[in-house]
């Protein structure tokens, strides 16, 4: 992989490196040095950019929020109604989740403990938290989603869309079903059922 980033793009390149180990070999395979033979610099590199393997793991969930969040601010650009926005806002986080699964379950691992010492981390993930709970809160404005205290409700969606990513993502759709509707269609029914909307009515 050394010749596969640019100079001063080193850190980028461990992280991508930090993902293919964790997706192949798992955690206990992931360390400073694995990174670092895998890029193919010295063992020494990788601390100009992470003191320990946790700092590593962290920046590996932040780049992978920092990602979903560009997905989901892009896909709640396609509409002016909140509605609307809010329903091509869930498809960008299960697609983010089939176009990255690897980098989605190790973002979503809950490795990182000592959340408070890796600020880029905490911020990636409020971010994308706080976009969601702001589609939520413009839809319960105008009165299209049912009045429940605004972070419950966030919450409540949230799950609901992680939960079924998670399901697709370790296979657990039953195949009987899969093999007459897409992923794509069943998750259109679950959104229908959840944000109880007319997906033909909405606004784009």
């Amino acid at each position: 992989m050394s010749d596969q980033y640019h100079h001063g793009d080193l850190k980028n390149a461990l992280i991508q490196a930090g993902i293919e180990i964790l997706s192949k070999d798992g955690l206990e395979s992931l360390s400073l040095r694995s990174v670092a033979k895998r890029v193919g610099v010295s063992h020494a590199a990788p601390y100009a950019h992470f003191a320990d393997k946790e700092a590593l793991i962290a920046a590996i969930a932040a780049a992978g929020y920092s990602k979903l969040y560009s997905q989901l601010a892009t896909a709640q650009q396609r509409s002016a109604d909140p509605l609307t926005r809010l329903w091509h806002t869930a498809f960008a986080y299960l697609q983010f989740a089939l176009d990255e699964p690897d980098h989605f379950r190790i973002t979503f691992s809950g490795v990182v403990k000592a959340e408070k010492s890796y600020p880029e981390y905490v911020a990636q993930a409020q971010r994308c938290y706080a976009l969601v709970m702001g589609l939520v809160a413009d839809c319960q404005m105008k009165g299209l989603l049912t009045g429940e205290p605004l972070e419950l409700l966030t919450v409540s969606i949230w799950s609901s869309l992680h939960g079924f990513a998670q399901l697709v993502l370790a296979n657990q759709l039953p195949s009987a079903l899969l093999n007459q509707h897409s992923i794509h269609t069943i998750f259109r029914i679950h959104l229908q059922r959840i944000l109880q909307v007319d997906p033909d009515q909405l606004d784009g």
